[in-house]
């Protein structure tokens, strides 16, 4: 049951996919949830819950980080959780990739997040006390082939993260780092964007392959929701912890990560891309 004494988070990207699930979850754990997402439209329904509140923020725009920043502290007064969430997928060869569509990613999944993180930052200042969560992917840990545009924003949120958490510690801001493996959602298709147009190109044929091999391991990938329980409990406990994998695949992966020298390492990625 939530009260005015009942802690705020305010989640980027919660349309669909992650955002929307743990838009649900620290609703149902008690939370006032601000929900917010390019139209608020796609997330009508979320407005039906009665201690969630639904925004408009496009994390590319900064007047609109600021006003969703600005009501939420009107009606709530304080932020007790940030999820960067907002993000999406640009695939393929770095070669064929615009400068529109290089520009778009790290706006969205880099830039994004250093603003809306500097909105809130005032506030949590003021409190004493916020914790920020940032969703990455196992690929700020682990690079594929044919997403080195994607894998160059998630391991800069990494990197953004863990420094932020040393500097933040002090004024009682914890920062935390969620890194899931494949997700089951609509992330291929509505979030993730090409860097190619269809036909052949000189990359076609390793191309098919990851995309086969893709598809091929699709059936393993952890539901939003289980990422979202992965996102509560770094935005609620206090262990000092700042990187969380979120699902067993992400666990297998960084095991190997760790485990095996670089050439064993990369032999094992270009295997797994069916290359």
């Amino acid at each position: 049951m939530t009260t005015e004494t009942s802690p705020v988070v305010l989640i980027t990207g919660a349309s669909s996919g992650i955002g929307h699930a743990a838009t649900i979850l620290f609703a149902k754990r008690g939370w006032r949830v601000v929900a917010t997402m390019r139209q608020v439209a796609d997330g009508a329904e979320l407005g039906l819950i009665n201690n969630v509140k639904v925004l408009p923020l496009d994390v590319t725009d900064g007047k609109s980080i600021n006003a969703a920043v600005a009501n939420t502290l009107g009606q709530f007064g304080r932020i007790d959780a940030l999820i960067n969430n907002a993000g999406y997928g640009l695939f393929g060869p770095f070669e064929t990739a615009s400068d529109e569509q290089i520009r778009r990613q790290f706006a969205t999944n880099v830039d994004g997040i250093f603003s809306v993180t500097r909105a809130v930052l005032p506030t949590m200042r003021s409190q004493g006390s916020g914790t920020i969560v940032n969703v990455a992917s196992l690929g700020g840990i682990i690079s594929l082939p044919f997403f080195s545009l994607y894998n160059a924003t998630k391991f800069a949120v990494v990197g953004f993260t863990e420094a932020l958490s040393y500097e933040l510690a002090p004024q009682g801001i914890r920062a935390k780092t969620i890194a899931p493996g494949g997700v089951a959602t609509d992330f291929a298709g509505r979030s993730m964007a090409r860097t190619f147009e269809d036909g052949e190109n000189p990359y076609s044929d390793s191309l098919n392959k990851a995309l086969t091999a893709m598809g091929e391991r699709r059936g393993n990938y952890s539901s939003p929701e289980s990422i979202a329980e992965v996102i509560f409990t770094a935005a609620t406990d206090d262990n000092g912890k700042v990187m969380y994998l979120a699902g067993a695949d992400a666990e297998q992966g960084f095991a190997m990560h760790e485990s095996l020298a670089e050439n064993q390492r990369l032999e094992t990625v270009r295997r797994y891309a069916g290359l």
